[in-house]
C-alpha cells in the first residue's frame, strides 16, 4: 500500500502554482512618533486633574492640544510628501 502525499494529483505531477503579478501600489507607513504617548499623557493628567486639582487639569488639558496639534501637523507634512496618484 502506497502513502498518501499531501502535495500533488497522485499520479506523480505537482500542483500547479499560479504567478502572482507584482504589486504595482506602494505602501505607506508613517515614521514612528512619540506624539501618541504625549497625547495619552495629556488625557491622564486631565482625567487625574478632575479628582485632584484644576491646576492639573489645566496642566493636562494643554499637553493635549499641544500633543494634537503637532501629532496633525506632522501627518499632514507626512501626507503632503506622498505621490500625487495616493
Amino acid at each position: 500500500m502506497a502513502a498518501e502525499h499531501p502535495i500533488g494529483d497522485g499520479n506523480g505531477h505537482a500542483p500547479v502554482e499560479e504567478v502572482v503579478p507584482a504589486a504595482t501600489e506602494q505602501v505607506h507607513l508613517p515614521g514612528p512618533s512619540y506624539l501618541p504617548v504625549v497625547v495619552a499623557a495629556g488625557v491622564t493628567l486631565a482625567v487625574v486633574g478632575v479628582v485632584i486639582s484644576f491646576f492639573v487639569l489645566a496642566l493636562g488639558l494643554i499637553i493635549t492640544v499641544v500633543g494634537i496639534v503637532r501629532w496633525v501637523r506632522e501627518t499632514r507634512e507626512d501626507m503632503a510628501e506622498l505621490p500625487l496618484e495616493h
